[in-house]
């Protein structure tokens, strides 16, 4: 059913279009105006009719503005139903007049909130009350009111009320009133979500209510998903204040894939788990190559040199500026590569004019200083549900990891053990990770069966295996995987421990003089 426009509620904080629109529907349309606050300033300002929102209600704005348009003569005529006579007469009894179109865009609670140094005080006047029960009620009564929420909006509800004589249609009105009760949920999600901000909190208590709302809003689509048949979006979390994934600036290269963001996202937070300079490559959400250097460039060719083969196709992590050195070995002609995507805190502008002219498709993207690290809760949709779960971050306490053989790993083994176990903490289960020295030789990811995992790092570190390091995500519950790992050549081995045949692996190790610690902390992914 067709409706009219008789009479508008305006109250903004965006005045984007305001008057331009405001102009329209008096003009044209001639509706009658009412308006809350800065509202009405801007609109009486422009020379256009405009109430008071205190004319309506006989109340003035109270408690510095809190209490405006929360108000019988405000809901009676947002929620009265045109077609019940009681209603009207209702109306007619108190005189109080129909409320045909609200446009209401709430408090910037978002923009306040993403402010550096910003006060919760502040957060806190910044929550809309009124604005969204006005919302809730047009939306709620939309077969008689239109409610509208973005300035982007103007245009097509001026464009409905053209190709209907000045009327609104149902549809339009109950799309809007979709949009409005999504707006209102996103809103509420945000507010929730920034005073239960905690880096790691203990799920099982209930303290996030029997009800999860997830606050995220669209930041981009995808070309497809993991495969073109399947269609994909990119949902962020408003006002991250954290370097991320979410928060990079692409600065050259074609449209990020489903399947980039999954990669980069992985490659940078193990990148940003040291503080030297580091590179990561990345593959099918794997690392093939890791390495740490005095030097970047260095760090980059040990990374690469890992597993090239691997490599090709990959994507990079920096956890410094990118420099001119870097970016020319990325770009070797003799090596060939082909590179997906490059992620670092920033490029020195030579070495970004470089890679920008290098090659027309590799995406470059830079996030600024790695402060902190992965934030919040975890997901992982199932089908009909949602796991939740604390991050895996800060459990690692290396001054707690225990010598088990009767061998104790060199200084040097140490270090490479350690560089080893925390790129093992990034590879999927069942991982396995060799390293020499601050360099990754060989990874085996994802098997059913850990020895084959073992298998599989060894093959891929071929002769570098002598003399290497290994780090497993999860305790060895057989002695097979001790033997594997000696016959290759491996000389000490890092381990969470805890099952109940260590001392099998601990015989083995100490019969082939195998250095081994166990850190009393597992670290699947799955």
């Amino acid at each position: 059913m067709l409706r009219p426009i008789r009479r508008a509620l305006l109250s903004v904080s965006d005045k984007t279009g305001l008057v331009d629109f405001a102009r329209e529907l008096v003009t044209k349309y001639g509706v009658e105006l009412i308006a809350t606050g800065g509202t009405r300033k801007a609109i009486a300002d422009a020379g256009l009719p405009v109430k008071d929102i205190a004319e309506i209600t006989k109340f003035p704005e109270m408690l510095d503005g809190r209490v405006k348009s929360l108000h019988p003569a405000i809901f009676a005529g947002l929620l009265a139903k045109r077609d019940k006579a009681d209603h009207m007469a209702t109306l007619v009894e108190h005189g109080l007049p129909e409320i045909d179109l609200v446009v209401c865009n709430l408090y910037p609670f978002e923009q306040t909130v993403a402010k550096p140094g910003v006060t919760e005080a502040e957060a806190i006047e910044n929550i809309d009350i009124g604005g969204p029960c006005m919302v809730r009620a047009a939306a709620k009564n939309f077969e008689f009111v239109t409610i509208l929420l973005y300035a982007a909006q103007y245009t097509a509800i001026t464009g409905e009320l053209f190709a209907n004589g000045g009327l609104v249609s149902r549809e339009f009105r109950r799309r809007s009133a979709q949009y409005a009760f999504a707006r209102v949920s996103e809103y509420d999600a945000m507010i929730a979500s920034y005073l239960g901000q905690s880096t790691q909190r203990d799920v099982r208590t209930g303290d996030m209510g029997s009800a999860l709302t997830l606050p995220f809003v669209s930041k981009q689509f995808l070309r497809y998903g993991e495969n073109p048949h399947q269609t994909a979006a990119f949902y962020v979390e408003p006002n991250i204040a954290r370097p991320c994934v979410a928060t990079a600036q692409q600065l050259h290269g074609k449209e990020l894939s489903y399947n980039n963001i999954l990669d980069l996202d992985s490659a940078l937070n193990l990148v940003r788990e040291f503080s030297e300079p580091a590179c990561i490559v990345v593959k099918h959400n794997n690392p093939c190559g890791a390495a740490t250097s005095a030097k970047l460039v260095d760090a980059f060719n040990l990374a690469w040199d890992g597993d090239p083969l691997s490599a090709f196709g990959g994507i990079i992590a920096f956890n410094k500026s990118v420099d001119a050195d870097t970016a020319a070995a990325i770009m070797d002609a003799k090596a060939k590569r082909f590179i997906e995507c490059v992620i670092a805190p920033e490029y020195d502008a030579a070495a970004l004019d470089a890679l920008k002219g290098w090659k027309e498709n590799v995406r470059l993207l830079k996030t600024g200083p790695l402060t902190g690290g992965p934030q919040g809760l975890d997901y992982r949709r199932v089908d009909g549900g949602l796991l939740v779960q604390t991050r895996d971050v800060g459990a690692d306490k290396p001054d707690d990891w225990k010598v088990v053989t009767k061998r104790t790993p060199t200084d040097a083994e140490k270090a490479a053990l350690h560089f080893a176990w925390f790129v093992c903490k990034h590879v999927k289960s069942n991982a396995i990770v060799l390293g020499k020295g601050t360099q990754i030789v060989g990874v085996g990811a994802g098997q059913m069966s850990r020895v084959v995992s073992v298998e599989i790092a060894v093959k891929k570190a071929g002769d570098k295996s002598k003399g290497s390091v290994l780090a497993s995500d999860a305790f060895f519950p057989f002695p097979d995987n001790v033997h594997a790992a000696a016959a290759a050549g491996v000389t000490a081995i890092i381990q969470p421990g805890g099952s109940v045949k260590d001392k099998d692996s601990i015989a083995a190790c100490d019969e082939l003089g195998i250095a081994m610690m166990f850190t009393g902390v597992r670290h699947f992914r799955h």
